[in-house]
């Protein structure tokens, strides 16, 4: 029902603009889901109140495949992207955050499908699930499949409450989600942006998807709401519980964050050697600094807007990009990626491990902010990464056999798996998606949401073992 509401501002603006065959697309795909709902609405009446963490993860692991399916309708009725696994592509790209297009030319789309296209990036970008838990009365006890949905929506490798009640948590996560989007939307405006053009950048920055209203992304746009971006994109992956330490006024417990350092400093280092590889590029040191900051921000944060081809950049700063690539921004934010809280704690056990070998018999804890790290969480992250190799090698392989390039090819399935969106290669920001087989669109698919969820939602939906009844 909530994915319902939320097409009818794009189809105001699809009426707005006089756009007949967006008006018929949106209005179909309403009247399908809201029947879909009220159908849903009755049978989950004689459902069983118990729910677990089981349920949990198969809950949104449906649910986000369902929605992506409903929420592709626009684009598949009104005929705009005429293939249902293009559509598909599309709108899991951006209910996933991804930012990954099969569009040759964006600017051909009408308004108010360019409107759900990036507004599907801010309704992703914290969950549509976290939304309704944030608004919606539980009717009794919050300890039970809230805190589920959330653990299994949210990033990280260890999610908590805020507070002691699960609405509470969710809606001060949104709250300041609004705050920050409405805060860009305004310094967008500050820049002579236009109005349509500020919302849709401002809704990718916030999800950090990268989908924009032009063909060159953010190229074409003035100096000023380039750095604008910078900042708000770097802001967007920073955990947003650490947010709530600067409103609760905890400052020391603020700058004493591990996660938060190591992200600034992986920012810092990575424009730093890209500045000096690029040196001679571009016109001036002031040039060379704004995209660099530009595009480790969008990379880091796995947004995905540009402002360069950074595929023609050198060797060097492609591999610090695709370094960043995989690392990812703060757990917790909208961002994809690894994230820098597990790479910092496999550092932090391969530490352990190695000053084991030399005391075997001594007890050491991994630590974390002053706090010794639970072994349940290590395993869980050492599991995440072998999943995390495996996926990666065999979306690679399958979709090779298309033919294409190694750098286009790997650079896909890491973008995908990561919630990026562009690559190098073929799939670089000057290029798309477009190009590559109906099986190799599913395999990526596959990848945006296996990544959006972190793995294990969608593997426990489709193992045997979920299903069987005890």
């Amino acid at each position: 029902m909530m994915e319902g509401l939320f097409m009818l501002p794009a189809l105001g603006i699809s009426v707005f603009q006089k756009e007949t065959m967006s008006v018929k697309g949106f209005a179909w795909s309403i009247g399908v889901i809201l029947l879909l709902s009220l159908l849903c609405s009755l049978y989950g009446n004689k459902s069983e109140r118990r729910f677990y963490a089981k349920e949990g993860m198969v809950c949104v692991g449906f649910s986000w495949i369902l929605l992506s399916v409903l929420g592709c309708l626009p684009f598949y009725i009104s005929r705009e992207i005429p293939s249902f696994v293009d559509a598909l592509f599309e709108t899991v790209s951006g209910f996933t955050t991804t930012g990954a297009s099969i569009l040759s030319s964006v600017e051909d789309m009408s308004k108010g499908l360019l409107y759900w296209r990036s507004f599907s990036h801010w309704i992703g970008g914290m969950g549509v699930l976290v939304f309704v838990l944030a608004i919606t009365s539980v009717g009794g006890s919050e300890t039970g499949f809230t805190m589920h949905l959330l653990r299994a929506e949210s990033a990280g490798p260890n999610v908590g409450k805020l507070t002691p009640k699960m609405k509470t948590t969710a809606s001060i996560l949104y709250w300041m989600y609004i705050a920050l989007t409405a805060l860009n939307v305004v310094f967008l405006l500050l820049g002579e942006m236009p109005v349509f053009e500020a919302l849709c950048t401002a809704f990718g920055t916030a999800g950090t998807g990268g989908f924009g209203v032009a063909n060159d992304s953010l190229a074409g746009y003035s100096p000023y709401i380039q750095n604008v971006t910078s900042i708000f994109m770097l802001l967007f992956g920073v955990n947003f519980s650490f947010y709530y330490l600067l409103m609760m006024k905890r400052f020391r417990e603020f700058f004493k964050e591990e996660e938060l350092r190591m992200y600034l400093g992986c920012v810092l280092i990575a424009v730093c050697l890209i500045v000096w590889n690029l040196r001679g590029v571009y016109d001036g040191f002031g040039e060379t600094l704004r995209h660099a900051l530009f595009q480790v921000s969008s990379i880091i944060t796995t947004t995905g807007f540009a402002t360069t081809d950074f595929a023609q950049w050198p060797e060097f700063s492609k591999a610090v990009l695709l370094c960043l690539m995989a690392i990812g921004a703060c757990a917790g934010s909208t961002a994809g990626g690894f994230k820098c809280s597990r790479v910092l704690l496999l550092m932090k056990n391969a530490r352990r491990s190695i000053r084991k070998v030399v005391r075997p018999q001594k007890v050491q804890a991994v630590r974390c902010n002053g706090h010794a790290v639970g072994e349940k969480v290590l395993d869980n992250i050492s599991s995440y990464l072998v999943l995390y190799v495996l996926i990666i090698a065999s979306s690679f392989f399958l979709i090779s056999v298309d033919g294409y390039d190694l750098t286009t090819n790997i650079s896909a399935v890491m973008a995908c798996v990561n919630n990026v969106g562009p690559g190098f290669g073929l799939v670089g920001p000057t290029g798309n998606y477009g190009g590559y087989s109906i099986l190799s669109k599913l395999v990526l698919i596959v990848d945006m949401l296996v990544g959006r969820l972190e793995i294990f939602p969608i593997l426990i939906l489709i193992s045997r073992s979920t299903w069987r009844r005890k």
